[in-house]
């Protein structure tokens, strides 16, 4: 969500820090905090002015009318506040609906001062711009100040003016402070601006000769403008409104929002409640609340919240557990019921998200059998039969009881059904599976018309294309009104361009920004199962890449895209492109778009990020108004013309597209706010009328680029469309919009609408939804006022969702019994291929893999290292010799064994920098090479002479030893053979100066391996091979090449034949060149750090030895 309310304190805080104005602001960060923990010693010596002063003590809660309630201590001194606290702190008080703790209250000092000193200033956000409110009489009793306040307007992108303000806000004013307070409200308007403030409300403020004095502050800010306020903000707490407890896992849940792409919401609002939701989709998770709501279910609604944006496996897990643990908390008497509902996904892959909610439902099995909980689970959209299957197994195995539905069920029943209301069918029919539709095009299939058709579906009784409204329905007749001027946008006004009725066609051309590689191709797919002649989008743009191709499919063959790195060179290049599809983040998507709006050619953009700042949102929908350009979102999926173009994921993967027929146009266009919701109304409509015309989600931000009223009437002006279906939904009053039409004459078309979030009229305290805009200021943006309000117009409004579909139905049957709508012939669409990676993902194919392997997985949400998890090996300290156990071995070592590993790497490291693999890395830095190159110089010189020797002596002296030979007779045979033994001799080290490295670890072998016995054979060498020549000890290679054979065979973790595998297949010289990389890079570093000019070999170094007659 966007706007959040912030504590009293919070916004004085940024009020006081951050305010620019020449007008003096009295009591500058003098006020105290105070909670059941305060030390109040601590408090008077934090602000000692709390022992001098007179005081006022309040709630800082969020809540309105303090005053009024009586819950404002006022001219107390210390003690006094002392005492009004303990009637206050800590107890239940009752504010409307809602029931509460008063906990975080605010002392400050009191401010004597009589009524007329009081002022009310209000600040507040609109789409065309920022209301500022003033009313010179403030305070407890200022009543209704919308009615009674002076109104300016500071359109989006203006400044507000002291002239200005004086002029038309302060003429109550005494003239001896108005120049102050002028002052004062400018900048605080600039204030409002630069920190991304929604609301702010300061009632009363005190204004006297020598400055004002801020009494009360309530203020809501702009959540999402984070990434550019951060700075000034620091960190926002948020806290609940009054009546709701902050729950701790409500902030696990938002910290895992925060840290993904996804979106993750939880709000609990009755945790001993018995009904309990796990809802995909913001649209969705409103209309299953208000479903539960209807149903009777209000009091026992436990949470609302929302999981969708395609989170992963992991994080899906980590929601579910969640919601399982607060649920199987406390018991219900009649057992509780888990609703995991959601609309038609357009790209989340339902299989992969229900894994992790599998997970979660096998980890709580135990408790959630023990509370009787029921579950009903009813999903849609990508591979989501696998997911529903997977689903009732678990359902089986467990012995839970869990009832799986598909998109043949209406996405509320469910609730019906939890809640009693309904049967619970026996076998519910399964829709076919995805395969069904795209490896087989079959007679009775989804079908399409012929590709010469541009039609509607339908098929016009007469040439009138406008639908003849009721008496009962509608206003005058709409020939009469064509000429009345509609105060919208898509009239030319002032300096704003007309937009086009006609947003695409089959001619219709995009460029997409952003490297969505898997949107691009569903769009293609949709092109040419629409038949169009060529692909709908032209190019992409990526500013993070050098202009290349991308390769994608068109039916049967490969074609290729161009990516370019800027927009200019594809606008240059695409003169025919006039459609922008925007994946730009939430923060480059204003940057991307205004860059997109300078080029005439564009006339709509699809924004599909959520999350941009509402004040970037109402720059971007005041440039498009001037320039013509149609803009649908931010927060969208976008939107799709059946038969013509599609928006990036709109509708779904083709399964879908082909089951909700929207591969060719119907009769019934929608718009709605939600993305899933539209993908359900596709749904919907398919299976009760002809079929869809055209459908948009203008995004559930609180200022879509484009509105609802802007669709309809592009629809009502649009002649294949016979009637439209509008979802709208609490908050804002777009909705009223289509009443005044309907009431003006203007829309003559049947109207289907319902507005969701009635559920709202019945919580005790405020919800914010999963929709930025999905939230109520006053009874006029409620769900139910604006239902009546429809119905009152002449609007088709049901009863509630779960009968949209039979109200759509009448609608349309009425139509095509009056002959408005004649259904025509279907044609079966072109057949197109499923791509390679879908068909694996639904087990409908094999293939032997390229590669294979054992020791890694890093596919999950967690790296997996043998089967344990990255998570497991820091928690157990390893350490690098226990992570190299289990990739090298695969096995978890003895801690000795990890150690021995380690101490191994240590002695290795390094051994100078006269040795040839230090000296290759050497050369190579002070020729300039990079680290990679000097270390791979190095790396390249290790072998039998250096530093290779350990597998070398490990084969050697095992191959002697387990043949029995004495070691006498070993070094006589390697003698006779005329062979090196491996391990043995060293340059500078003997008998008499032996090599520390392999004293040390001898004593580790001694004290920690089970058993040596190798290492004492190689012992028993060197003495013989040290009697002939004191160099000829066992080198510190030979020792760790028997030692790590002796660890093999006697730690227990393998068997001989493994040992002997490891040895074989050179995992001991992995350990010297683990070991020495260290050191190469320390040389490689060490050179670059004194700053070692290119190496040449002196010539007194080199002995030449040329051919007497060629020597000089």
């Amino acid at each position: 969500m966007s706007a959040k309310a912030i504590s009293e304190q919070t916004g004085k805080e940024f009020l006081y820090k951050h305010i620019s104005t020449s007008a003096t602001i009295l009591n500058r960060f003098r006020y105290a905090s105070v909670t059941a923990e305060t030390d109040w010693d601590r408090l008077t010596q934090d602000h000692p002015w709390l022992l001098t002063e007179r005081l006022v003590v309040k709630p800082d809660q969020l809540l309105k009318r303090r005053g009024k309630l009586g819950l404002v201590g006022i001219n107390l001194d210390l003690q006094g506040v002392k005492e009004w606290l303990k009637g206050h702190l800590m107890k239940e008080t009752t504010v409307g609906k809602a029931k509460g703790v008063l906990k975080n209250f605010l002392i400050e000092p009191f401010v004597p001062h009589t009524q007329e000193n009081e002022v009310y200033v209000c600040i507040y956000a609109d789409r065309e711009g920022d209301f500022v409110l003033f009313h010179h009489e403030g305070g407890v009793e200022v009543g209704d100040v919308d009615a009674k306040a002076q109104k300016l307007m500071v359109g989006v992108d203006e400044k507000l003016s002291e002239d200005q303000v004086k002029e038309q806000l302060l003429t109550h004013v005494p003239s001896d402070v108005k120049e102050t307070l002028a002052s004062f409200i400018v900048g605080l308007f600039n204030l409002y601006e630069d920190l991304y403030f929604t609301y702010l409300e300061i009632n009363p403020l005190v204004v006297t000769q020598d400055g004002v004095f801020v009494l009360d502050m309530a203020a809501k800010i702009d959540a999402t403008a984070d990434f550019i306020c951060k700075a000034k903000w620091g960190d926002v707490e948020f806290p609940p409104p009054f009546g709701r407890e902050a729950y701790p896992e409500e902030a696990y849940i938002a910290d895992l929002d925060a840290k993904s792409g996804a979106s993750l919401k939880l709000t609990l609002l009755n945790p001993r409640g018995r009904i309990w939701t796990m809802v995909a989709g913001g649209g969705a998770s409103v209309v299953y609340s208000d479903t539960i709501c209807d149903l009777g279910g209000v009091d026992e609604l436990a949470n609302y919240g929302e999981y969708s944006g395609a989170p992963s496996e992991q994080q899906t897990y980590d929601y579910a557990k969640t919601i399982l643990s607060l649920m199987t908390r406390e018991k219900h008497p009649e057992g509780k019921v888990l609703i995991i509902g959601g609309s038609i996904a357009n790209f989340t892959n339902v299989a992969a998200t229900f894994k992790g909610i599998v997970r979660a439902i096998k980890d709580y099995q135990g408790p959630l059998k023990e509370h009787e909980v029921s579950i009903f689970v009813r999903r849609g959209g990508p591979n989501y039969q696998e997911g529903l299957r997977v689903m009732g197994e678990v359902g089986k195995t467990t012995g839970i009881p869990i009832h799986v539905f598909g998109t043949e069920t209406h996405m509320t029943a469910i609730v019906g059904m939890a809640l009693g209301h309904r049967p619970i069918p026996n076998q519910p029919p399964m829709a076919a599976h995805t395969a069904n539709f795209l490896l087989n095009a079959s007679a009775n299939s989804a079908a399409t018309p012929a590709s010469s058709r541009t039609a509607s579906f339908s098929e016009a009784k007469t040439t009138n294309d406008v639908t003849p409204p009721k008496k009962s329905k509608a206003g005058l007749p709409p020939d009469s009104l064509h000429s009345i001027l509609w105060p919208l946008k898509n009239v030319v006004t002032g300096d704003w361009k007309a937009k086009a009725t006609t947003l695409f066609s089959k001619q219709t051309k995009a460029i997409v920004w952003g490297m969505q590689t898997r949107a691009v191709q569903g769009m293609l797919d949709f092109d040419y199962v629409c038949s169009r002649d060529q692909p709908s989008v032209a190019a992409m743009v990526y500013p993070f890449t050098g202009d290349h191709k991308q390769k994608f499919y068109w039916g049967h063959k490969e074609i290729l895209l161009p990516v370019y790195k800027n927009m200019d060179d594809a606008m240059k290049k695409h003169h025919e492109v006039d459609v922008l599809i925007s994946f730009a983040s939430l923060r480059s998507a204003f940057d991307s778009t205004m860059e997109t709006m300078q080029y005439p050619q564009i006339h709509t953009i699809a924004i599909i990020a959520e999350g941009i700042p509402e004040a970037q949102t109402r720059k971007l929908i005041k440039i498009a108004d001037e320039k013509g350009v149609t803009i649908i979102g931010p927060a969208t999926v976008g939107g799709i013309k059946p038969g013509c173009f599609k928006i990036g994921n709109t509708g779904g993967m083709l399964d879908n597209i082909l089951a909700s027929k929207l591969y060719r146009p119907g009769s019934v266009a929608y718009v709605s706010r939600s993305g899933g919701m539209s993908n359900e109304l596709n749904n919907i409509i398919s299976r009760t009328t002809d079929g869809v015309y055209e459908g948009v989600a203008i995004g559930g931000d609180r200022y879509p680029g484009s509105t609802f009223m802007d669709h309809v009437l592009r629809y009502q002006d649009t002649p294949g469309i016979k009637m439209i279906v509008v979802l709208g939904e609490i908050g804002g009053t777009e909705e009223y919009k289509i009443c005044q039409g309907i009431k003006e004459g203007r829309i003559s078309k049947p109207v289907v609408c319902w507005c969701i979030g009635t559920c709202a009229t019945m919580f005790a305290s405020e919800v914010q939804f999963g929709h930025a805009g999905a939230c109520a200021n006053q009874a006029s943006e409620t769900a139910v006022a604006k239902n009546q309000a429809l119905r009152d117009a002449g609007v088709f409004v049901p009863k509630s969702f779960d009968e949209l579909g039979d109200v759509i139905k009448t609608v349309y049957d009425e139509l095509v019994a009056n002959g408005t709508i004649v259904p025509a012939q279907e044609v079966p669409p072109p057949t197109v291929p499923m791509d390679y990676s879908w068909a694996r993902e639904l087990g409908l194919i094999r293939k032997p893999a390229s590669f294979m392997t054992s020791i890694c997985d890093e596919r999950g949400q967690e790296l997996i290292y043998a089967g344990m998890s990255i998570t497991e090996v820091f928690k157990e300290e390893m350490g690098i010799g226990g992570v190299l156990g289990l990739l090298w071995f695969q096995r978890r070592l003895p801690r000795y064994a990890c150690q021995f590993i380690e101490m191994c790497l240590m002695v290795t490291a390094d051994h100078g920098p006269a040795v040839s693999g230090a000296h290759n890395t050497i050369v190579c830095a002070r020729a300039g090479k990079d680290l990679i190159s000097s270390l791979t110089s190095g790396l390249l010189t290790i072998g039998d002479r250096f530093g290779g020797a350990l597998d070398a002596a490990a084969k050697q002296f095992s191959k002697a030893f387990d043949s029995g030979m004495l070691p006498m007779e070993f070094v006589n045979k390697m003698k006779k053979d005329g062979k090196l033994i491996m391990g043995i001799g060293h340059r500078v080290k003997s008998i008499n100066n032996p090599d520390m490295r392999v004293q040390i670890l001898k004593d580790f072998v001694k004290q920690h391996f089970p058993s040596s016995q190798l290492l004492d054979y190689a012992l028993d060498v060197e003495k013989i091979t040290t009697s002939k020549k004191p160099n000829l000890i066992l080198n510190v290679d030979g020792f760790i090449g028997v030692s790590f054979v002796d660890l093999l065979r006697t730690c227990g973790g393998f068997t001989r034949a493994e040992a002997d595998e490891f040895v074989e297949i050179g995992a001991l010289n992995g350990i010297f060149v683990l070991g020495r990389s260290m050191g190469f890079i320390g040389h490689y570093l060490d050179q670059k750090r004194l700053k070692q000019g290119l190496y040449r070999h002196p010539w007194d170094d080199i002995s030449y030895v040329l051919p007497e007659h060629m020597s000089m």
